[in-house]
């Protein structure tokens, strides 16, 4: 926040946590609920909730500073909630749950959009989603993140400092996005919007609302990784396959033939830095196909950090060993992993 005071447009913030503790760490197993919403989206929910056999274990309220001339346009409750399953569900597969809850979640987005009542950005275990209009520097004190009372914290963030630009201010349409454990938010634009959208409404019931094209990202992280069980270094060649000419000289031609042939319509363009994080908590960056915007992945002894620009890492890890920083290219994939290894897939 601090080092983009001059370059954000003072739209919004938003970040996803996981692998929660402080007010969270007791109750990683049970379904978080992250939404913001009027005080009758309250009572909406509640019913929702206790109609289908949810059992609220714990809720976190945020103290919110409401101080004079902030720049915010806060909503009247902000709800984080730890439910358990249903009865029926105590003993279903890990699948069967995964459904439950993104069929649960869309249910309450549609309800709560009926009577433009409130937000609902993810319901998932040990996951917690906050997104706001306003001045990231103003939404920030509001909230008290510049406070540390050890009651928000997790082990891993992704987090941005702006709302989408391409289209309307709305919070969903705020970076970063998140679908069954998948998490991604991108520096950028994608001129494959509209084709990108039109291929994956018809992949799965959980792409929708499509307010930033940067959504088109995570669907299709999603879609390769949750839905065909591909390996992640695949997911660099569906958004920038190779061309032809370089894939006829490679030993594993046929298949990224076959990748570029099925999967054409998940093809990004456009300049575009991409920042993920995975299920297993694993983060991975990559750029578009010409490498037109900046990302750097950085690290100290302790934590491993990606920014789109290293004013960021500069502000977060002033004395880092910089000759270690990381800046992937346009045929690069990187991953992070759990134990702070740092892989590098080439393309």
């Amino acid at each position: 926040m601090i080092s983009q005071q001059e370059g954000h447009d003072n739209s919004g913030f938003a970040m996803v946590m996981k692998d929660l503790a402080g007010a969270f760490l007791h109750y990683k197993n049970f379904p978080l609920l992250s939404m913001a919403c009027t005080g009758r989206g309250v009572q909406l929910v509640n019913e929702y909730m206790e109609q289908h056999g949810f059992v609220q274990v714990a809720q976190w309220v945020p103290e919110v500073d409401r101080q004079p001339n902030l720049k915010i346009e806060a909503m009247p409750r902000y709800v984080f909630r730890n439910y358990d399953y249903p009865e029926i569900y105590r003993y279903r597969t890990q699948a069967e749950r995964e459904d439950l809850l993104l069929d649960t979640r869309l249910a309450l987005r549609k309800l709560l959009e009926e009577g433009n009542d409130g937000y609902v950005y993810s319901f998932w275990p040990d996951v917690l989603t906050l997104k706001e209009i306003g001045d990231p520097a103003d939404i920030a004190t509001y909230f008290r993140l510049w406070d540390d009372d050890s009651r928000l914290l997790s082990r891993n963030i992704v987090v941005q400092c702006r709302q989408n630009t391409n289209y309307a201010i709305v919070r969903y349409a705020a970076h970063p996005f998140f679908l069954q454990g998948f998490t991604l938010c991108a520096n950028g634009e994608n001129t494959f919007f509209t084709k990108n959208m039109e291929f994956q409404k018809s992949l799965f019931r959980g792409y929708i609302g499509f307010e930033s094209d940067s959504q088109n990202f995570l669907y299709s992280l999603h879609y390769v990784l949750h839905e065909l069980k591909w390996p992640i270094r695949y997911f660099k060649h569906v958004i920038t396959p190779l061309p032809f000419a370089e894939i006829e000289a490679r030993p594993d031609r046929e298949v990224l033939k076959l990748i570029r042939e099925s999967l054409a319509h998940l093809e990004i363009n456009g300049p575009n830095t991409i920042i993920g994080m995975l299920p297993d908590s694993t983060m991975i960056t990559c750029c578009d196909s010409k490498k037109l915007r900046p990302v750097v992945v950085a690290r100290d002894e302790k934590m491993v950090a990606i920014a789109s620009e290293v004013c960021g890492i500069n502000e977060i890890m002033p004395e880092r060993d910089t000759a270690r920083d990381i800046y992937p290219n346009e045929r690069e994939l990187i991953e992070i992993r759990n134990d702070l290894e740092i892989v590098r897939w080439k393309q």
